[in-house]
């Protein structure tokens, strides 16, 4: 008998041994499940939590609308209609655009969406909390890049720019610079170019560019340095030899464009079919691209005639007066009397008047006379001055350093050298 209870004392305490064992482990497990679900990572979009939200993107359609686009996703025209008026103060609905880019989530066990997001451009998006009726507008994280980068002509300075990976509004600004210093009508192959500016990138895409901050041009073997120094309170560039590249006037009305036709006292007329002087300089662009004042003025006349087109006539100093024909439409603000700033847009490139194709005819008088403005000198601004020559000889030393550690790149090697780590 004594032996039979020994038996099932020991029994009854390897059961429990085991079950107490066997169900410490289950709690074990149990608590690492629960672990890893409170480690699972939650899917962030646009700020908001999606684990729980179906996803659908899209683009907008032609002539589509707030209520077009959410219609098929069961929102009630009521509350489509509320947060359209509630919006008007962060985004006016009325400005959703043709090929924008859209977002809709929806709750997985509905079609009904919770959210619209909508994206006006590269580094913005509106959120649209459809069953709250709360509207906000968020930035998207930007990242700057510094780019330095350099190439040698080949063709042309637009070409070669845009083979390396420099956008349009980065080279305006580079001819912007250099065009009193360099004629980029009639560069040479082999002559070089170094620039040092900076990117704005969202989501691996460029979004727009920052000032130039230093540059090199080579033209004929002969170099130009620019570099950039504040002086009585404004940056700006001068050569190595702290004379400035600034002058009273912007070197061309257009952005960078070709010439097609300049100052000629016997020029065919293409239109009237005989000889005649062309007391201008002609920049072929197409039709609504910008025209910039050159100077700061006032315009003194802003009208149309049979033979200049839309034109607008602007008298920038007791010196100088500009004239700007052919224009397809003279932008609004201009008229007798206005004040221009330098680079202000004054109209549009058109071929109104005597006109055979899409382009600006530029015109310049000095002290009254008609003269080639492609041959008129200048005055510069004014140089370094005395007080500030040491400064800026430690930024012409610091700045040529780095002008020089800028490498020359082809097309080929473009993604490899374009971005300064």
């Amino acid at each position: 008998m004594n032996k039979k209870l020994t038996f099932t004392v020991s029994a009854l305490l390897v059961f429990g041994t085991v079950f107490y064992f066997n169900q410490k482990e289950n709690n074990v497990v149990e608590e690492k499940i629960e672990v890893l679900e409170e480690k699972k990572e939650d899917q962030i979009l646009y700020g908001i939590n999606v684990n729980e939200l179906d996803v659908v993107e899209g683009v907008v359609g032609k002539n589509q609308t707030l209520s077009t686009i959410l219609a098929p996703f069961n929102v009630p025209y009521q509350i489509i209609d509320e947060i359209a008026r509630k919006s008007k103060d962060i985004f006016d609905v009325r400005k959703i655009s043709f090929n924008k880019k859209f977002t809709v989530l929806t709750s997985k066990d509905t079609s009904l969406a919770q959210f619209f997001i909508y994206e006006p451009n590269p580094a913005e998006f509106v959120v649209f909390k459809l069953d709250e009726g709360e509207v906000y507008k968020e930035e998207k994280p930007v990242q700057i890049r510094k780019v330095e980068i350099g190439g040698t002509i080949s063709s042309n300075l637009y070409v070669n720019m845009t083979e390396i990976g420099i956008g349009p509004d980065l080279i305006d600004q580079f001819a912007d610079l250099y065009g009193w210093a360099v004629d980029f009508q009639r560069l040479q192959k082999g002559d070089k170019f170094k620039v040092s500016y900076s990117e704005k990138v969202v989501e691996g895409n460029v979004i727009g560019i920052g000032d130039i901050e230093v540059a090199y041009f080579e033209h004929l073997g002969v170099p130009y340095h620019a570099i950039p120094f504040e002086q009585n309170g404004e940056r700006t560039f001068f050569d190595q030899d702290g004379n400035s590249f600034k002058k009273a006037f912007l070197r061309d009305p257009l952005k960078y464009s070709r010439i097609s036709s300049r100052y000629n006292l016997n020029r065919f007329h293409p239109v009237q079919k005989r000889y005649k002087a062309h007391l201008g300089t002609d920049y072929a662009a197409p039709t609504g691209t910008e025209i910039r004042s050159v100077g700061d003025g006032t315009v003194v006349e802003a009208r149309y005639t049979s033979a200049n087109g839309n034109f607008v006539k602007i008298k920038h100093n007791g010196t100088y007066t500009t004239q700007y024909l052919h224009m397809s439409k003279i932008a609004k603000g201009m008229k007798s009397g206005s004040r221009v700033k330098q680079g202000q847009v004054i109209g549009y490139v058109g071929s109104t008047g005597l006109a055979t194709g899409p382009h600006l005819c530029f015109r310049f008088w000095k002290n009254g006379k008609q003269e080639d403005w492609l041959k008129e000198k200048i005055p510069p601004s004014e140089p370094i001055s005395q007080e500030n020559r040491m400064a800026f000889e430690q930024v012409k030393t610091e700045s040529m350093r780095q002008i020089a550690a800028i490498p020359y790149v082809d097309a080929n090697q473009k993604m490899v050298a374009k971005v300064n780590p």
